[in-house]
Parts: structure tokens; sequence; C-alpha cells
């Protein structure tokens, strides 16, 4: 069956309707900068006014020469103003100007005045003064102080937004009813989800617990690797109690003025203490919850403290009888101040590991409902294939399978693009457009080919998955292997397996080259990390034996402390690492030099078709001959074709095959190894 979700609409063309024009929302300070604007054009517009200023006597003079057209008494400032008629400008010569105030006192004015104006043809406005005007004026400078102060001060007080009094609000985001997250969305961590069912059913029915007297968890704490699913399993937790959920980052609450933070986990608490019940979510706690004392912070007044000492006091103090529920996500738990994680506040720790074989598979089909991919996908075989991948990483995988089909041109997504996007999401990109030269070439078929036949030769070891001399990544080759099953703990056989393995792309150098290269970097660290764990962590050397002589790296690590033992035990330590890696390194010298036949026939075929896969690997192990084609064949095949494509399509399509043929009849199961890892390290000349 194919999954097929609903198509997407078309693509507007090139003679669609243009964009919409942007909507500009005036807001208070855009009408106060107007007002500002007018204030000072209308003071400039009155202050650049000419009035010319005449004595009473000329006054008197211009009046009974008939000059003056109108006039305005102005009682409360003893002012005549006026204007002259177009005669008199004109009589009065360039320069006049026609507009003008006399300064008067009521004895010089004469008795019959108004008999006298009229018979000169002088009309008198009797309207009176303006007065609002020049009040306006006046006040307005005073009314747009007020307003600035009230929109930038007085309104923060009361709201607490804006932009100087919004430091001390939370920046929470709230999630309210009704979201769409639920365990269905949530897969690869059902011991994580049973835990935390207590929750739902608290918020859902607070009265069943409370009858019998027992007290929900105040805090839950999610640990785990990143990408292991702590924020979406939180998101479903208020998705299934359908109660509202405030979710904030530790570094949110951190500013630059001292006491924001404090002053946010209060808000933040005192909005939710109001929509109880429900959930906080604090993501990345360990931002403000570290351990304190000495060496840690500048002093007892530091900022994340007392943002630190906030959340205690929140979480359990006086006032904690509420209904909500604080969901914490880290992956330093190690680091979280012991007063943080006591009972009372987080009561317990949820661990969120990365996803077994069947929880891959889930999370798979999960992501996979969003892209449209073909008949016959293997997602158990895939998951197989994709151990120590999280959450995260296995919907990269589907979407990075999604995008390549779609460069290919592919109607579906099928199975060799899941291979290629487990490939490029664990170890790179393939770079099949490097030119190497003929000798890098072989030095790197012979170093694989090492790997290859040490790992398929010994029984404590990874299977092998396939072997390429394609460039990937920072690799120029690599060989990668599946573990059996998932290991919770290394056996002594299976790590000495493993050094073995490390060495075989050296020692194949040394042989078969006369010489050695850098491309066994990765492999010699892997090998050291291997064998120092060994003596140091698991108690597995010899003279040493089961004493633990590694430092640890938790808090302790921040005092500078050395090493808890003697110069003598520390070249002890250095003699048992090197007895270790220099037995493995002749042991898988006799080994290759007793099968020379094979390891001569193994290279040959990587260099003929590149990529092998472990079927292939065996029949040449016992004497067969590969009956397939190609690289150059299969590029001759699709150029007969006719296909109208350029040459780098047909090499995607090809190397896409060439990855297909190694999944046919791969039987390999689950885990890699989280210590001594050397699926996908850099097995090829640099």
């Amino acid at each position: 069956m194919i999954n097929k979700p609903n198509p997407s609409p078309p693509k507007s063309g090139g003679q669609g309707p243009g964009k919409p024009l942007p909507k500009y929302n005036r807001g208070p300070f855009t009408w106060l900068l107007v007002g500002l604007v007018m204030m000072t054009l209308l003071m400039t517009f009155m202050k650049t006014k000419r009035t010319a200023k005449l004595t009473f006597s000329e006054f008197e003079d211009y009046v009974t020469k008939g000059f003056v057209e109108t006039i305005q008494f102005n009682e409360s400032a003893r002012k005549i103003e006026g204007e002259l008629t177009e005669q008199a400008v004109n009589e009065l010569g360039e320069g006049t100007v026609k507009v003008f105030e006399v300064r008067y006192i009521p004895e010089l004015l004469r008795k019959d005045c108004s008999e006298w104006l009229k018979i000169h043809g002088v009309k008198v406005d009797v309207s009176g003064d303006s007065w609002v005007l020049p009040v306006l004026v006046q006040l307005l400078p005073i009314i747009l102080i007020v307003a600035l102060i009230y929109f930038f001060f007085l309104r923060n007080l009361k709201s607490g937004g804006g932009m100087l009094m919004n430091f001390g609000r939370s920046k929470h985001r709230l999630q309210g009813k009704g979201t769409k997250v639920t365990f269905d969305n949530v897969a690869g961590i059902e011991e994580a989800k049973d835990e935390v069912t207590e929750l739902i059913e608290f918020l859902k029915n607070p009265k069943k617990f409370k009858k019998l007297g027992g007290r929900i968890p105040r805090g839950v704490l999610l640990v785990g690797p990143p990408g292991c699913g702590k924020t979406l399993l939180a998101k479903a937790i208020a998705g299934e109690a359908d109660v509202p959920f405030f979710s904030i980052a530790g570094s949110d609450f951190v500013e630059m003025f001292v006491g924001v933070g404090a002053s946010r986990v209060r808000d933040l608490f005192k909005q939710a203490k109001e929509n109880s019940p429900c959930i906080i979510f604090l993501d990345e706690i360990d931002a403000i919850g570290r351990k304190r004392g000495p060496g840690f912070v500048s002093g007892g007044h530091d900022e994340r403290e007392q943002t630190l000492n906030a959340i205690l006091v929140e979480m359990d103090g006086f006032d904690t009888d509420d209904q909500v529920i604080v969901v914490a996500a880290t992956n330093r738990g190690d680091i979280l101040d012991s007063a943080l994680t006591r009972p009372g506040r987080f009561d317990r720790q949820v661990v969120v590991p990365l996803p077994d074989l069947n929880g891959r598979m889930k999370i798979l089909q999960i992501h996979a409902k969003k892209v449209r991919y073909a008949d016959g996908i293997n997602f158990e075989k895939l998951a197989r294939g994709t151990s120590m991948f999280s959450g995260a990483e296995l919907e990269a995988l589907i979407n990075e399978a999604a995008i390549s089909a779609s460069m290919q041109e592919k109607d579906f997504v099928e199975m060799a693009d899941f291979e290629e996007a487990r490939d490029k999401v664990r170890w790179g990109r393939a770079k099949r457009s490097r030119q190497v030269d003929d000798y890098d070439r072989k030095m790197t078929a012979y170093h694989e080919a090492g790997h290859a036949l040490i790992q398929s030769m010994l029984e404590d070891a990874d299977p092998l998955h396939k072997v390429s001399i394609i460039p990937r990544g920072p690799m120029g080759g690599a060989t990668f292997s599946l573990p059996e099953k998932d290991r919770l703990y290394y056996s002594k056989k299976y790590c000495l397996a493993q050094l073995q393995v490390c060495f075989g792309g050296r020692v194949a150098e040394e042989i078969f080259c006369d010489d050695i290269t850098s491309g066994a970097q990765s492999d010699i660290k892997q090998a050291t990390i291997i064998a120092r764990e060994m003596v140091t962590e698991w108690g597995m050397g010899e003279e040493l034996g089961p004493i633990k002589y590694s430092p640890d790296m938790g808090i302790e690590a921040y005092y500078g402390m050395g090493p808890e033992y003697s110069q003598k035990t520390a070249e002890a330590i250095d003699r048992e690492i090197k007895k270790l890696i220099d037995e493995a390194y002749a042991k898988v010298q006799s080994l290759i030099k007793a099968n020379k036949d094979k390891m001569e026939s193994l290279t040959q075929a990587l260099l003929k078709y590149e990529t092998l896969d472990a079927d292939d690997v065996k029949v040449i192990l016992d004497g067969g001959t590969l009956d397939k084609p190609t690289v150059a064949d299969l590029l001759k095949a699709e150029q007969d074709k006719g296909k109208s494509k350029t040459v780098d399509d047909d090499d995607c399509d090809i190397y896409a095959e060439i990855g297909d043929w190694d999944d046919e009849d791969d039987e390999a199961s689950d885990n890699d190894n989280t210590s001594g890892e050397r699926d996908g390290d850099d097995k090829g000349v640099s």
C-alpha cells in the first residue's frame, strides 16, 4: 500500500497577482510623533508671519489717507491689528508689509472713533479674539510630554507591557487546552510514558489522590541525550491531560539587569496558579540550575543564584498548595543543584533514553506518514540499520530521503533513498564527484579490505554490514558494521576483537603497500579509547586489576582536581594500555599474513565495484567470484536507454542502485556500542 498524503496546492506562475501592499498599524507613539511635527510646523508658521509695527500717529495718518482696510481691537493686549489696502501697498513702495499692529492706550482713542473710522471706509471686526489657538499652542508641548510619560512609564506600571517595564515579565509561551500533541505522537520511550501517566491522572482527577492522602510529585525531571523527545513528551502530557501548558527556556530568565530572573520566575508561577491545574515546562534547566558553591559563581548575590532560589521557593516554599506541576528537561542532570533535585521539588527523574529497535521502527513509521513512499518499505530492516539514532536523527532521515527522491524526480520515496539518507545523516554525504588518483584509491582499497577481512573472520566482533571506498563526509572510505543486539555491557572478548578490527586497515597498508598513511588516525584514536576504558573504567587490566582509575567528569572537574593516583600507577596504566594495543596489533599482523590471497581478492573487488555488502565479501573470502555489473556497466546501460538526464543525475541513480545491493539479504541486528564505537569512523585515506 502506498501512503499518499494530500497533494500540495499548485505553485502560482509568474502572471499571478502581485503581493498585496503591506498594512501599517499606527500605534500611540506614531500619533505622538505626528502631533509633535504638526506643533513644530504651526509654531514655525506663526513665527515667520511678517507683521509691521506702527506708531499710533502713523496709524491715524494711514486711516486719514484711506490706506487701512480692516482693523481688530485686542483690548486685553491693548493692541490694534489690521491690514492695509492694496492701493496703500502700491503707493508706499516695495517692501511694505500689508499686516500691521499698533500699541495704544484708551486715552488716545477719539471719542467719535467709530464714526471716524466709518467715514474713512475702515471695516472694524468686533468678533473678538480667538483664544483657542494661542492656548493650544501653549499647551501642546505639555500635552505631548504628559502623553509620552503615560505611554512609556505609567501604563507599563499597570500592565507590565511595553518596552521599559517589560523586563520583569515572564517570557513564557502559553499553549492552551486542546493541544494536538498526544501520546500517539510519541514512540520509542514507552517506559518514560508510563512514568508520567500518573501526572495525567492527577490533572484529570485530583480528588482521587487526595482521598487517600496521597501527594502527586511537584516536579518531574526529564533527563536524556539530545533529540530523544523530552520536549515532545512534555507536550504530550499537556495534550493528554487537556490543561494549559506554560513553556519557557532556562536562558529566558536571565537578562542584563540584576533581579530580572527572579522576577520572571515569580510572574510565571503567579500566572500558572491562576490557570491551575496546569503544567510548567522548563527546557534546558541546567542554564539556571547548576550547582552552587565556591568556584562556580562570583558571590552569594549572583543573578543565576537568585533565579534558582526563586524557583526553589516557588516549587516547595510556604505557599505550595496548588495544582501546578513543573516538568523540566536537561541533558546535564549530573550538574544540577542538589536542592533542586531533592524530594518535594523534582520528586522523580524520568530517563528518556535512545530508542531501541522496536522504538526506532515506530518512530520511523510515525514520521513516514508525512511523506509519500512506495510499496515494500521494510521499516524493521531500516530500524536495524539505524542503531544509536535518536528520534531527531530518525526524523531527519525521513526528511533527507524525501528530499533525495524529489531531486531525482521520483514519484515515491524508495528503500534506496532511505538507505542513502541513513548513511548521509550518520556519516555525511557521499562525495562521488571527488577525483582520487590511482595510488590513493589503491591505498584506500587495501585499508578498507583489511578492516573488512578482520571483521569477517573474528567471531566476537560485530558482523560486517558493507565496505566502500567511496568518499563520504570526512572519510576516504568506510567499513560499516551492525551489532547483533542491544548491548547493555561489553565483554573483554568483544573489546579485544574491536581493537583488532581498528588496526586491520593500518596493518594492511603496512604489509601490502610497504607504507603507512594518516588514514588510520580515527582508528588509532578509537583503539586508544577502548584500551584506556578497559584498564581504567572496566577493570580488565591484568596488572592493575578491578580498580577504577578514571577521573569523574562531573562537577569535580571544575575545581581543577588532578588524578587520584600516584605517578607510579600512571606508568602502570600506560603499560597496560600499550600491552593491549601491541597484542591486538600482533594478532592482526598474523591474521592478514595468513590470508594474503583473500586480502588481494577483496581489494581488487573493491577497486572494481567500489561498494561491497556482507554477502559479497563472504563470496570472495570463500574463493568465489562476483557476477554483477560494475559501475561502468551501469553507467553505459543508463546512457543506452537514451534518458534525457544529465551525467550527474545518472550517477545519482547508479549509486542508488549500488547502495541497494548491500541490503537485499542483510540479517544483521540492532544497536551500536556507545563506547569503543567504530561504525562510520574514518577508515580511509583522508
